[in-house]
């Protein structure tokens, strides 16, 4: 009895270990958007629906989000992906990065 709640012990680690990398791999990176002063929220709000495919009120969310917290994570996905809505949002004058 003792041996098999041993086992059990190892599984579950080993289930719990496998879990946790499943959710580093999944997270991927996110885009983030910096609260500045030069653009207005129309202006951003425009972008987010235009460029990452944001309906207006996620838009809108997130830009208010960036603007009373500083960032907001606007999209998670794969680098590739990220980077080419980077270099079109900071075309557009926002401020964003990819963590």
């Amino acid at each position: 009895m003792l041996y098999i709640c041993a086992t059990m012990s190892i599984n579950n680690n080993i289930i719990e270990s496998q879990a946790k990398e499943e959710v580093k791999s999944s997270k991927g990176n996110c885009l983030i958007l910096y609260n500045d002063s030069k653009n207005t929220f129309d202006h951003v709000i425009n972008c987010l629906v235009n460029i990452c495919d944001h309906d207006a009120i996620q838009a809108e969310q997130c830009a208010y989000i960036a603007n009373y917290r500083g960032k907001c994570d606007i999209k998670k996905g794969d680098y590739k992906h990220l980077k080419e809505l980077k270099d079109a949002l900071i075309e557009k004058g926002l401020i964003v990065s990819i963590e």
